[in-house]
């Protein structure tokens, strides 16, 4: 089917605009039935399919080696039950999923070394499969020289073949025998066996409102017995110190394991940093860590981080004048409030914690931001708009180098009857729909 540069075809167009109000009823009512479709994306036979978004998380601490000159690199990589596919078995429900972790020279360009591992996960009960609250932790130790790298992650499932990447700089600092200080990490949990108590690391580096204290751990390395001072700060997202805590410790040669929380805590959404600092006797700063963290509203989505947006971003399903009440909020916890009464009403079950409804409505913002950006955010564009509103088409058709034609794609949504057609007149990738009767939809770009 060809799309020619001056025209597009009347029928594959013709659907009317709709209303405010029926678009806010389908909106509701394809959420409350979308969990066949959540894992079915855009899709071409002859071109590459867009990317799912493949959730998990990687954290790195820097520790004292047993290698001489060496620093211990301990890397953590957390990947939630909701992120991998399960596969039902006579004896439980079974995921595979592989890890690769790639070093590279600062500047990207030589691989130092790679390391690649399988991990297996089992669970008897359907139910965990599905829940938030499930992970898999993997833990690997690396001996590094000191100095800048970048490291790349990337984590693939071994049935969908959907995968995720993580990549940022490494900075490994070398660690004094004399006397210093490690990295931080946060706690999630302690679990008692009958041999010790297991420290399950918070890999995600995520609080909530409802959490009440903050622990975490870290170590010291002293070459003899000596007494010590470690200062403890808590800055919130405004860059306010809301805790500050000095505490002696009498330091034996060699490694000591510090743990410690912080009580009577108050978190609200946004940035977080925990700050270290080592003192010797004479109350000189021999060392200092930095743990930075994110607090988030219980119950809603990890990608919610900026309130004022995500209330923008209600645009789809929620009416002007009610993304203006929420707005009009006198401060950040009236409009809070009622960002999350908004969505309570629309809860399927008010007795459940989680609304089901958010979390798909946010995750289909999300997946629009990773691909359909254009001139501005994914949320806003014609595409993100009509895959916020019905969710992932029924099957794409993309012509991207069309030789009479500008590059356009036509949506098939069979479950509603609805198909669109998108243009990208710049060749920029930022694809418009080209019937004008869609310009009556909320939030339609002018």
């Amino acid at each position: 089917m060809k799309f020619p540069v001056s025209s597009c075809p009347a029928e594959a167009v013709r659907e009317a605009g709709l209303k405010e109000d029926m678009m806010r009823h389908i909106v509701l009512y394809l959420l409350l039935l979308c969990s066949p479709l959540i894992a079915q994306v855009e899709y071409s036979d002859d071109t590459k399919p867009l990317q799912q978004i493949f959730n998990f998380y990687i954290e790195t601490g820097n520790f004292k080696s047993a290698v001489p000159n060496k620093t211990r690199v301990d890397v953590f990589v957390q990947v939630p039950y909701t992120s991998i596919q399960f596969v039902k078995k006579p004896d439980g429900y079974f995921a595979n999923y592989n890890v690769t972790v790639t070093f590279l020279d600062e500047n990207k360009k030589n691989i130092l070394f790679e390391r690649i591992w399988k991990e297996k996960v089992k669970t008897q009960e359907f139910d965990p499969t599905i829940s938030r609250d499930n992970f898999n932790l993997s833990y690997k130790t690396y001996d590094l020289n000191p100095g800048t790298y970048f490291m790349k992650c990337i984590v693939e499932d071994s049935d969908s073949k959907v995968s995720g990447l993580r990549e940022s700089p490494l900075k490994v600092r070398a660690i004094n025998d004399t006397l210093d200080i490690s990295d931080i990490v946060l706690v999630s949990d302690m679990i008692k066996d009958s041999t010790n108590r297991k420290i399950i690391p918070n890999v995600a580096n995520q609080v909530t409102n409802r959490t009440r204290s903050l622990s975490f751990y870290f170590e010291l390395y002293s070459g003899r017995n000596q007494d010590v001072y470690l200062e403890y700060s808590l800055y919130d997202f405004k860059k306010n110190i809301t805790f500050n805590q000095a505490d002696p410790h009498r330091l034996k040669p060699g490694v000591n394991l510090i743990q410690h929380t912080i009580n009577n805590t108050d978190f609200s959404m946004g940035d977080y940093s925990l700050t270290a600092v080592l003192k010797d006797e004479n109350w000189k700063e021999k060392g200092f860590t930095e743990r930075k963290f994110s607090s988030k509203i219980y119950g809603i989505p990890n990608s919610i981080t900026d309130l004022d947006k995500t209330i923008d971003q209600l645009l789809y399903i929620a009416s002007p004048a009610e993304i203006e009440i929420i707005k009009q909020g006198a401060d950040y916890t009236e409009k809070m409030s009622r960002f999350l009464a908004f969505w309570n009403k629309k809860k399927p079950n008010p007795k459940e914690d989680e609304n089901p409804i958010l979390f798909e409505y946010y995750r289909r913002v999300e997946y629009a931001n990773h691909n359909f950006k254009g001139f501005g955010e994914g949320w806003r564009s014609d595409r993100g708009m009509v895959y916020i509103t019905f969710g992932p088409p029924s099957y794409v058709e993309r012509h991207p180098m069309d030789s009479d034609s500008k590059p356009y794609e036509i949506w098939e949504y069979y479950e509603i009857n609805r198909s669109f057609v998108f243009l990208d007149q710049t060749g920029f990738g930022d694809y418009r729909i080209v019937n004008p009767d869609y310009s009556h939809w909320p939030g339609y770009r002018q």
